[in-house]
């Protein structure tokens, strides 16, 4: 009987301890947002921009406004970081903050989303 409960104790301590774990583990995810000032153009640069970041790692939504040319990106800070997504926002052809656009993707982008295109 005494080994019983030596057992049993043993085995509560390790859920405890594994169920405290776990619960420290979830609290250190952290969702932040960030402005990201692009050079957009039209509704298709929103399309482009947005679902290039939609799948990438931590980043959780992402809305552009044509408008503003503002990208407003939530993203888990364990996951992703501003630097990364500007720089993916470049690899896009897009300028983002002080980082310019990728020369290359910029080149493949539709004339409509190039920086010197009339307003639409």
């Amino acid at each position: 009987m005494k080994k019983t409960n030596t057992y049993l104790s043993a085995l509560l301590i390790l859920v405890t301890v594994m169920m405290w774990s776990a619960q420290a583990f979830a609290q250190e995810k952290k969702i932040e947002s960030i402005q990201i000032k692009t050079s957009a153009m039209c509704k298709q640069c929103k399309d482009r921009i947005e679902n290039g970041l939609a799948y990438d790692k931590g980043v959780k939504d992402v809305t552009l406004d044509v408008d503003t040319k503002i990208v407003t990106i939530r993203y888990n800070t364990k996951a992703t970081n501003p630097e990364t997504l500007r720089k993916k926002i470049s690899k896009l052809g897009y300028d983002a903050d002080t980082i310019p656009c990728d020369k290359a993707a910029y080149e493949k982008l539709p004339a409509c989303c190039k920086k010197d295109a009339p307003k639409h």
